[in-house]
């Protein structure tokens, strides 16, 4: 007599079949090739995407929209460039033998419009690439703090940029506030893991040397199934603030007293009146307050208004390599008041005087203003003349004699 020994049945599989095609040399992560044919029949809908390009695109877009229609035909895909809304479009035709295709011809233009070349952008038609626009605008709301992390992604002559693309292999195009990124899928969740640090303030250097190190282990097949943390290399968050001045606080002398008590609203009031004017008079007080304070405003605005129409004060002048001096202290006041006298004197008739004469003579003053009351009829020729002869005739015994005439 047999006995069949009964083998204990998990209990997870309790249900489970055996599949017999299902062998351990089968690579379930392969993508197949998808080739034509395998679609057994047309599309039934029409799908489409369209995306918006910037105005500077527009020049380059031109020149290579023969080569972006070209390659999706081979698809049978239908591509549309419209300059005047600055869009471009795809759309499926009957002759699309992929269903798929339509959305990498969105992505496709997605980076077109992103400043990613045709050459690198075609790419992401293949089965094994794909991509990803990263948006880093609204990591920080300061604008400096935004330039200065977006150019350590970049790296001193687009150093660091270089790093990136060799140990993800993908194409990195950093172009205004968006980061875009072609290649494998691997690669494409370091390459946003990686810029979304750098813009949270974690240098990119720090992820570059952590790529570097799986790199070499992944060579080691012994290490294959063991945890690679303790080869990675830990980085501590240093937190370093700025040391602030301390404020020099002035302690106050103690008093064992307490403050003053401050008046309260109502005892301001009543000290000003207020608390026994009427509502009506307590609006009209308050309008007169703020129409003064208006006034005030714009006279002040006026005043601002007028000062640059105000002429500046002017320098000295330059007029044939003469200095003109403009200042009124410069004048001699007494050589002025000397040239107006000597010209009217010389309007009165009056012969001329010698300054050192008048100066010396206690009766003739150099200021014009003091001019005597009476002027001295000049004498002419002829009544000097007739002086003498009568000086003459008149003899010292005082009998008077007349001239035989």
């Amino acid at each position: 007599m047999t006995t069949t020994e009964e083998v204990p049945v998990n209990k997870n599989k309790k249900y489970r079949k055996p599949k017999p095609w299902d062998t351990d040399d089968i690579d379930h992560w392969k993508m197949e090739e998808f080739k034509v044919g395998d679609m057994s029949s047309h599309l039934l809908e029409e799908s489409s995407f369209a995306t918006l390009f910037p105005k500077y695109r527009e020049k380059y877009l031109q020149q290579v929209w023969p080569n972006v229609v070209s390659c999706l035909k081979e698809f049978g895909v239908h591509a549309l460039l419209d300059l005047i809304e600055g869009s471009m479009t795809v759309k499926t035709t009957r002759k699309t033998w992929d269903p798929y295709v339509i959305v990498k011809a969105r992505d496709m233009i997605k980076l077109l419009a992103r400043s990613v070349p045709f050459e690198q952008a075609k790419r992401v038609l293949q089965d094994e690439m794909t991509s990803d626009v990263i948006k880093i605008g609204n990591v920080t709301s300061n604008k400096e703090r935004f330039v200065k992390r977006r150019q350590r992604l970049v790296g001193p002559n687009g150093n660091t940029l270089k790093a990136l693309e060799l140990l993800t292999e993908c194409y990195i195009k950093v172009q205004g506030s968006t980061v875009a990124a072609l290649g494998p899928y691997k690669g494409i969740k370091q390459v946003r893991n990686i810029v979304m640090d750098t813009m949270n303030n974690i240098h990119p250097i720090y992820n570059i040397k952590i790529l570097m190190t799986k790199r070499e282990l992944m060579k080691d097949p012994a290490l294959k199934e063991e945890s690679w943390d303790r080869f990675l290399p830990q980085f501590k968050k240093k937190n370093v603030q700025t040391k602030k001045p301390k404020k020099q606080v002035v302690k106050k002398k103690y008093t064992p007293f307490p403050p003053p008590q401050q008046p309260s609203k109502v005892d301001l009031q009543l000290e000003s009146g207020e608390y026994f004017m009427k509502e009506i008079e307590k609006k009209q007080k308050k309008n007169d307050e703020k129409e003064q304070a208006t006034q005030e405003k714009t006279a002040q605005k006026r005043k601002e208004k007028e000062a640059a129409f105000v002429a500046p004060k002017e320098e000295n002048l330059q007029l044939n390599d003469k200095v003109v001096e403009t200042n009124d202290a410069s004048v001699d006041i007494e050589a002025l008041k000397r040239k107006l006298k000597s010209k009217n004197l010389k309007s009165a008739g009056i012969p001329k005087i010698a300054s050192n004469e008048i100066e010396d003579s206690p009766a003739v003053s150099t200021e014009s203003s003091e001019v005597p009351k009476k002027k001295k009829k000049k004498k002419t020729k002829l009544n000097s003349d007739s002086e003498a002869l009568l000086q003459n005739n008149n003899p010292e015994d005082g009998t008077d004699s007349c001239p035989n005439l």
